[in-house]
């Protein structure tokens, strides 16, 4: 399995539009994205104001063939003019999954 971990910087008031945002990735996209296995948006309990999200595909093939769809661009835009700055990404493969 192969995934992102990241770390966004909300504007003020934009985190419920955020987790609505990724609620509607969840009900439009992630029906015809091949490979997806789970994802999550977190608020830590510290630094507060950032998210935290975390993708994970079967394949690094598979998170690239997202990454580079249109539509995944789009949606990207899209949350994109909700954050202060660009995501921290880190990918990876997943070592373990429990």
């Amino acid at each position: 399995m192969f995934g992102t971990i990241y770390r966004m910087h909300p504007k003020p008031d934009h985190e419920r539009r955020i987790a609505d945002h990724f609620r509607r990735w969840e009900r439009e996209r992630r029906p015809i994205v091949d490979g997806m296995v789970s994802g999550y948006l977190f608020r830590p309990k510290v630094g507060a104001r950032d998210l935290i999200g975390v993708a994970v595909f079967d394949s690094e093939a598979s998170y690239r063939k997202n990454a580079d769809d249109p539509a995944q661009s789009e949606w990207y835009r899209s949350l994109r003019d909700m954050l202060e700055e660009d995501p921290e990404w880190s990918d990876g493969d997943v070592l373990v999954a429990i």
